[in-house]
């Protein structure tokens, strides 16, 4: 796996990932300023396009860490020229695209670090390189099952999957988010994997044909914090619980935010990211950059 700057000399630019199965990533690179203190990946959420994390991809480069984001196949940078006949599977977001960027990132005299946004936290554990990671810090990551939801999320999600979602993919062959104002078109294989997932409390965790995936959970001994506002109706604190339980032999810690006490009026699922955000992102920098992994309570 080949790592391509398009841009060089500069200290940020965009560049090229090349998986495995010889797939061109659009991601980038955001070069440290100052002293550096690590490497750090930003994994995105599911149809969430990489420009959404720069502004905090410039403020981790800020503070001494080199960062890379990333478009997973079929989406923003890395999507093709029509989604409509595009093969892939859900799991290759994982096992193959983010696979490539902690390849490309590894660096034997400074540590490997992962800021994950929702699905960001379901992929570590599906990596097959997540050992060379030194730590995770993870937002808005929990299982999709409407039963986590609010009563009237509920409602609205369980629409999507049996009503909405069903005649887009029938009329577009893939998932036209777009079309609703919903955020990124997605392919037909991750919409098919997404509905099905979604119809178990524990996520893919539950999933009967996924079950070999359990050890490679298991395996994961990285330390990792898991912060889910308390306002995140996609991923509430009870839903993180139930699929991060998953990760039963890493050192993982559960941080509920409180908006109100963050001094923010809201968060949500999409807020973590988002400017007024910042003293979150600050508060998992420095968890990075301490000797050892403290406690973020």
């Amino acid at each position: 796996m080949t790592m391509t700057a398009n841009a060089p000399g500069r200290r940020e630019g965009e560049v090229t990932l090349v998986a495995a199965d010889g797939y061109r990533l659009g991601a980038r690179r955001y070069e440290a300023i100052g002293p550096r203190r690590g490497k750090l990946i930003v994994a995105g959420a599911t149809g969430v396009p990489q420009h959404f994390y720069r502004r905090f991809a410039e403020y981790a480069s800020a503070r001494g860490f080199d960062t890379l984001t990333l478009d997973y196949r079929g989406v923003g940078l890395s999507r093709p020229d029509s989604l409509r006949g595009f093969e892939m599977n859900f799991l290759d977001w994982a096992k193959l695209d983010l696979a490539a960027a902690v390849d490309a990132m590894s660096e034997e005299d400074l540590p490997l670090f992962m800021v994950g946004h929702s699905f960001g936290g379901h992929a570590f554990g599906l990596l097959p390189n997540h050992e060379r990671v030194d730590r995770l810090y993870t937002f808005g990551t929990g299982a999709g099952w409407h039963g986590w939801m609010p009563p009237l999320e509920q409602l609205r999600v369980l629409a999507m999957w049996r009503v909405v979602g069903p005649a887009i993919v029938r009329w577009k062959g893939y998932l036209a988010w777009s079309c609703l104002g919903l955020g990124e078109d997605l392919p037909l294989g991750v919409y098919r994997q997404w509905r099905r997932w979604c119809r178990f409390p524990r996520y893919f965790l539950d999933d009967p044909e996924m079950a070999q995936y359990a050890e490679s959970f298991a395996s994961v001994r990285a330390p990792i914090i898991a912060a889910n506002s308390l306002d995140d109706r996609w991923a509430s604190p009870r839903s993180r619980d139930a699929f991060m339980a998953g990760y039963r032999n890493a050192d993982w810690q559960a941080v509920d935010l409180d908006p109100a006490r963050e001094g923010l009026r809201g968060i949500g699922h999409m807020g973590y990211f988002r400017a007024p955000a910042q003293p979150l992102w600050e508060r998992a920098l420095d968890w990075f950059s301490a000797p050892t992994a403290t406690s973020a309570r």
